[in-house]
């Protein structure tokens, strides 16, 4: 909720002053909720849109920042023909505006990582974040939930590591992708098992 009013009122504040921007800010959340509610439906979605929807919601919280916040977002490797659980990085991206840019002055950064290699996603993200601790205990949104999804989703076959520091905050995870192809095979063979057993 916190990300959609933020977005609508970038929206409203551009719109107002007649910037063409607006139209691309209203393309990219259009975008993105409608990757939330509708592709998320299932238990694996491509990976393609999975990357195109955290560098829409990027695009979107960028706009609040504009010079404050230095970004480096680096994506190596083809994410073609590759699937994953929908939503699993998602929750670190928004923990680090959050937590991170939302509540700093100044000059804040974020720098995201992907490498795609040998059907393993190997995710790095890191952010600057206050030198004093926010008060209260809270967890960073979601967090908690994703490690629970992963444990449900991937069992042990997966590495996820967390690390907060006076003044950053590191998240570094590694999880196998599955090939559209497999599923199509698997498709496949559970079609022929199922034509099998009827006859």
């Amino acid at each position: 909720p916190h990300f959609l009013f933020n977005t609508l009122n970038n929206i409203y504040s551009f719109a107002l002053s007649k910037s063409p921007q607006a139209g691309n800010l209203v393309l990219k959340l259009s975008d993105t909720l409608g990757y939330m509610i509708t592709d998320c439906e299932e238990k694996l979605v491509p990976l393609e849109k999975e990357l195109k929807m955290i560098a829409d919601y990027i695009g979107l919280e960028k706009v609040r920042y504009g010079d404050r916040l230095n970004l480096l977002v680096q994506i190596n490797g083809d994410p073609e023909n590759k699937l994953i659980a929908p939503l699993l990085l998602i929750p670190f991206v928004e923990n680090c505006f959050k937590h991170g840019a939302s509540i700093m002055r100044g000059q804040q950064w974020i720098n995201l990582k992907i490498d795609i290699k040998n059907n393993q996603l190997d995710f790095q993200l890191s952010n600057s974040k206050p030198a004093q601790t926010v008060t209260g205990n809270k967890k960073g949104i979601g967090l908690s939930n994703v490690q629970k999804r992963l444990q449900l989703l991937y069992d042990e076959k997966y590495y996820l590591k967390t690390q907060s520091t006076n003044d950053t905050f590191n998240v570094h995870l590694q999880v196998d992708l599955v090939e559209l192809k497999d599923v199509a095979d698997q498709y496949i063979l559970k079609s022929k098992q199922q034509a099998k057993s009827y006859g």
